[in-house]
């Protein structure tokens, strides 16, 4: 099992999976793809503006000049990108220096045949300081209002990062600001249906309960106080958010307050994507290209 994310870089290395990194030319970005690949995790294809990415690569002075670049400017970069993964020459995709939400356009698009019919979402590791084990956040990013549909495709896209995690049946919390059902709050009705489904086998391979608070899933003590007895309470692996406001509230205060480091995917999609917040840290980058290196390992496998 998986307890640091560092370890993510010892799996990883050697597969030398192939990366099409759309709109490269972001310093922090190109900085995660040379660690990357020096650890022969990826052999990454950079799709942008050549003078820009080579104008980074000289300043600096990285291990990037013998890589292939698809010289394009933004538009083109993101079609050409994704392209190459639904052509077979890439594995998987990241995004660069370009907007979430015009390059998710794409790779939704029909025509590059990357959909699966299952939600994508987002599926963040993170590793916090004086917390005992890592702990698994959907969807800080991509789906504003999760429906009860989609947040199952939510727990079966945990439950693929939980495999690379080496994490088996994972405890796995719907979270809501109450841990009553309350009909005039939908979360907590839809976090009752989706525990029973779990309770009657209809989702496998883990245990999922809920309405939780924050601190009931977190804390054994808060747990007992409020006298909430399961196997949840207090040793949740994941947290199924109710919003992406939550979610991505969430995210950013383990980053900025608590000095957490994470490793993020998007899945659902049929190979994974990299996709991390502009202010994250290199260091998130390059264990996110190494997550999802062993998730597309995992799907050839």
């Amino acid at each position: 099992m998986i307890k640091k994310l560092s370890e993510l870089l010892e799996r990883a290395k050697g597969l030398k999976k192939i990366l099409s990194v759309v709109v490269a030319e972001d310093p922090v970005v190109l900085k995660a793809v040379e660690q990357a690949k020096n650890l022969d995790i990826i052999n990454p294809i950079l799709v942008g503006s050549k003078k820009s990415i080579i104008e980074i690569i000289e300043e600096l002075k990285l291990d990037l000049k013998d890589c292939e670049i698809v010289d394009s400017d933004t538009n083109e970069a993101v079609k050409k990108g994704v392209e190459l993964v639904s052509e077979g020459k890439a594995d998987f995709i990241m995004k660069g220096h370009i907007r979430t939400g015009d390059l998710m356009k794409v790779v939704l698009d029909k025509n590059m045949g990357l959909r699966t019919g299952r939600t994508l979402a987002m599926v963040s590791v993170f590793e916090i300081p004086n917390f005992d084990r890592l702990l698994v956040i959907s969807d800080a990013g991509m789906i504003i209002l999760p429906t009860l549909e989609q947040k199952v495709d939510i727990i079966h896209n945990i439950l693929d990062v939980m495999k690379i995690l080496g994490i088996e049946n994972p405890k796995i919390a719907l979270i809501s600001a109450v841990e009553a059902i309350n009909e005039k709050m939908p979360s907590t009705v839809e976090a009752a249906i989706i525990s029973k489904m779990n309770e009657r086998n209809q989702i496998k391979n883990c245990i999922v309960d809920g309405p939780f608070a924050l601190d009931n899933v977190i804390s054994m003590e808060a747990a007992k106080h409020k006298g909430i007895e399961s196997p949840v309470a207090g040793k949740a692996d994941a947290l199924v958010m109710p919003n992406i406001e939550a979610g991505n509230v969430l995210y950013k205060a383990l980053t900025f307050f608590m000095n957490a480091q994470s490793a993020t995917t998007i899945l659902g999609a049929k190979c994974p994507i990299v996709l991390t917040s502009r202010a994250d840290s290199d260091e998130t980058k390059l264990y996110s290209i190494a997550l999802n290196a062993l998730l597309i390992n995992e799907m050839g496998s």
